[in-house]
């Protein structure tokens, strides 16, 4: 029997940190990310860090190879996905990872945490929500928005709000029911083709 195939199974969730600079925040909210996630039933945690990805810019993904992230993108049941914002963007790494897959997304649901100067990375967040359901997945509503999260840094690391935890909180209960939900869906679409 899969493990997919039961409600208590506990959720893999991907936590992919899309910026690659050299200095760089994402590493302070990723530290506080993973231990707000840690404390949280049935939920195994997978950090794909951009940064340590080697994806060629040039090429395209022939069928059935695998990337270096694939078969680690393919056991997700869920995403969240942890971007700054750069020039009303997101990062161009964050993109070429998602264009060199397709399969892995599908019918899974993605979250966003994003941060920046002024507008908390909203306007990263908005464009992804553009992309993902091409990759036949589906964005959660609730999102996490840093406001120059750099200028809460203290001595054991990020000190978030209790907005911003709140809002992880929602985030996460809203990640939890899709994924939730999409995984159900598939195990039975997978048990209706056997």
């Amino acid at each position: 029997m899969s493990t997919e195939t039961t409600a208590q199974s506990p959720l893999r969730l991907a936590v992919i940190i899309g910026s690659v600079r050299h200095e760089r925040f994402a590493d302070a909210i990723t530290g506080w990310l993973l231990t707000e996630l840690a404390a949280i039933d049935n939920l195994e945690v997978d950090p794909i860090d951009l940064a340590d990805v080697d994806l060629p810019l040039r090429g395209t993904r022939p069928g059935g190879t695998e990337t270096a992230i694939s078969g680690r993108l393919h056991a997700a049941d869920a995403y969240l996905v942890v971007t700054p914002e750069y020039n009303h963007s997101f990062p161009a790494a964050l993109k070429n990872a998602i264009d060199w897959h397709f399969e892995e997304w599908a019918y899974k649901p993605v979250a966003f945490v994003g941060y920046g100067a002024g507008s908390s990375g909203i306007r990263a967040i908005e464009q992804l929500r553009l992309i993902f359901p091409e990759l036949r997945a589906t964005t959660t509503r609730d999102a996490v928005l840093l406001n120059a999260p750099w200028t809460r840094l203290g001595p054991n690391g990020y000190e978030a709000t209790e907005g911003e935890r709140g809002a992880l909180t929602a985030t996460m209960t809203e990640l939890d029911w899709w994924a939730r939900t999409l995984r159900a869906g598939r195990v039975a679409e997978q048990a209706s083709a056997a």
